[in-house]
C-alpha cells in the first residue's frame, strides 16, 4: 500500500507540497511519515512515527 500525502494525495516522489514538520515546522531533513504528513526526524523519532516508504510497515 502507497501512502500518500495528506494535502495533494500524492506519494512522496511527486508530492509538491511546501515541506515542512507538522508538530514543529522545521523544513530540514523532512519525510512523509505512514500517516501522510510530513516529519522532522527528531519528531519522527519522538513520535515513533514509521517513513512511508519504510518496509517496517
Amino acid at each position: 500500500m502507497i501512502t500518500l500525502c495528506s494535502q495533494c494525495d500524492k506519494p512522496e516522489h511527486q508530492c509538491t507540497c511546501e515541506r515542512y514538520c507538522c508538530h514543529c515546522k522545521s523544513m530540514e531533513n523532512i519525510r512523509m511519515g505512514v500517516d501522510g504528513l510530513y516529519y522532522c526526524s527528531d519528531c519522527r523519532e519522538a513520535c515513533d512515527v514509521l517513513l512511508a516508504d519504510s518496509d517496517a510497515h
